[in-house]
């Protein structure tokens, strides 16, 4: 049987090889048709008296893009290997983000798959896919998705998929897939036609907003969350900019979302992590529901990004204002917000709220680099193309050191040369058009020169965003990325070594700076990271019976209770 919510049709037949099908109205604007579609299948849906063939709003293939009709996929007939994986908890992990389209020079799951032994031998434990449901076009962030349930044919499609995280679940590594349920992309969005999925007179950033009063718009997400952790058996998922979405129910989408998660974590036997990206700043999100939270497993802190990167870099621009001291490092490393009620000068307002200190650490997810913070820059250019070494190094070990969960940038690990820089292939001109001219005039706003901001639409600006392998596998390469990649393996070897670096307590962190002399130390039980983002020399006093467990520069010295660090350099140490 197949079946369509679909309200404002007042005739719905389904079309496919054995011609059309008239389907059934059922209660609440359902309809149901008795056919039965054998994988391989294309169909879809011709609305009312007209001829228009639309695709299924819950379709699992688009061979021939978001326009054309679907192809009916059976998820179960594919012969999974991971039946002896029993998942990863998120606690103790490091996530790392990739875009399949640039990951590899091929752009596919397969090729992204031949890659995994890198991942493993720099000790992530979370690979987190960018979105890869279906869009318009060939390549794209995949935050434009308007077909849900699809996997990007591109990519490879949903057998692909299948493959891909078997492939993972074989090296022990567990996937998060990103999902974007606060808007719809601008060309291929059919939901519409079929019923009331948005809001035409709310709007958010990016478009209408989600109609989240109708209880067939919420199944039609929750049962999507729930598909990718059950067929496709993704560990857990990413919630994009979840402060996008409007719900005024008395329960909100995402405690829906993690009631339902838990309750297939549980018949799986398996955890199922879900991270929140949120610009709130408030910890109901990752609290418990018994304390009136929503339960979700984590929550990214931008906050912690805006304080390192402002430390590192001495940019002050816009949301960095507020970032400048060193104090907002120091706040933002033991209690997890810098805007935590406190005054917000690019909002003009005061925001956020205080973490509660009981909440363990590692629901925080944080990280020096990510597809936003630097494919939102004019040139989508990286930490590695604007700092020196010792800056790089000192990111390396505050990122994967951190109080929190750390998450990693593809290509960051060796410092790669290549950009990442906002990319589309909108076909129609007219839309392609309005995003370049969109993106001039945002840069232009910001003081931007013009000139450095790439056009999104030219094929060349895809292409630049690939990673180069080959300074991550070559001898002949710039002896910078091997360099960089050996420190993020050491930093990732030392965080599961010492259980001061996967302490969860709040309690067991404190930290400090020196303005004038531009040194950071951060404590975490018997372990002190110690920074000096200056350029001159700083000497710090270490605790009694310290040892030196790592240093970013060969030049740093201990002796008689004290550590030299070189300009631009740190070192950790442990009782």
């Amino acid at each position: 049987m197949i079946e369509l919510w679909a309200p404002r049709a007042t005739r719905v037949r389904l079309r496919y090889a054995g011609g059309d099908l008239e389907m059934q109205a059922a209660a609440d604007g359902w309809w149901r048709g008795e056919v039965t579609l054998a994988d391989g299948d294309r169909y879809g849906f011709v609305l009312d008296d007209g001829d228009a063939v639309r695709p299924d709003p819950r379709s699992r293939r688009q061979p021939d893009g978001v326009h054309e009709t679907s192809c009916w996929f059976d998820a179960d007939g594919y012969e999974w290997s991971d039946h002896e994986w029993t998942g990863r908890q998120l606690a103790g992990g490091i996530v790392y983000e990739l875009h399949v389209g640039t990951f590899t020079p091929e752009g596919t799951l397969d090729a992204a798959a031949s890659r995994l032994d890198h991942l493993v031998d720099l000790g992530v434990t979370h690979v987190e896919l960018l979105p890869v449901n279906g869009f318009n076009g060939v390549w794209n962030w995949g935050y434009d998705g308007v077909l849900w349930y699809t996997v990007h044919e591109a990519y490879g499609g949903p057998a692909a998929y299948q493959r891909f995280v078997d492939s993972c679940h074989g090296r022990g590594l567990a996937v998060i897939q990103d999902v974007v349920y606060n808007h719809l992309g601008p060309s291929g969005n059919y939901l519409p036609e079929y019923g009331p999925y948005l809001r035409d007179a709310e709007r958010n950033t990016w478009g209408s907003s989600v109609n989240l009063d109708e209880p067939a718009v919420r199944s039609f997400i929750v049962e999507n969350a729930l598909m990718w952790m059950r067929d496709y058996h993704v560990d857990g998922l990413r919630l994009d900019a979840v402060h996008a979405l409007l719900d005024r129910t008395d329960r909100h989408i995402l405690q829906e979302i993690a009631e339902e998660t838990d309750r297939l974590s549980a018949h799986v036997g398996r955890p199922l992590t879900l991270i929140a990206e949120s610009d709130m700043n408030d910890a109901t999100l990752i609290s418990a529901r018994e304390a009136g939270g929503y339960g979700l497993t984590a929550q990214w802190s931008d906050d912690y990004h805006h304080a390192l990167h402002v430390a590192l870099t001495g940019e002050t621009v816009g949301y960095y204002a507020d970032f400048a001291p060193l104090s907002a490092l120091v706040k933002a490393a033991t209690r997890g917000f810098f805007h935590d009620g406190t005054w917000s000068s690019f909002r003009g307002r005061e925001h956020g709220r205080p973490i509660d200190p009981r909440i363990p650490t590692w629901r925080l997810v944080t990280y020096s680099q990510d597809h936003d913070q630097i494919g939102n820059r004019a040139a989508g250019d990286r930490l590695s193309q604007s700092l020196d070494d010792g800056g790089l190094r000192i990111g390396a070990v505050l990122t994967l050191l951190a109080p929190f969960t750390p998450m990693l940038f593809m290509g960051e690990e060796w410092a790669a040369s290549t950009p990442w820089q906002f990319f589309t292939s909108h076909p129609e001109p007219e839309l392609a058009k309005a995003t370049a001219d969109g993106r001039l005039a945002e840069f232009a706003a910001m003081g931007w020169d013009e000139s450095v901001v790439p056009d999104p639409q030219d094929p060349a600006t895809f292409e630049r965003s690939h990673l180069d392998w080959s300074e991550a596998t070559s001898d002949a390469a710039d002896p910078r990325h091997r360099r960089t990649l050996e420190l993020y393996r050491r930093l990732a070897r030392l965080r599961r070594e010492l259980p001061d670096l996967t302490d969860p307590d709040f309690a067991a962190l404190s930290a400090e700076a020196d303005e004038d002399a531009r040194t950071f130390v951060l404590r975490r039980g018997d372990v002190d990271v110690l920074v000096n983002f200056g350029t001159d020399a700083a000497t710090l006093r270490l605790r009694d019976a310290s040892r030196v467990l790592l240093t970013t520069d060969d030049a740093v010295s201990a002796d008689d209770g004290r550590i030299t660090l070189p300009g631009r350099s740190a070192a950790v140490t442990t009782l």
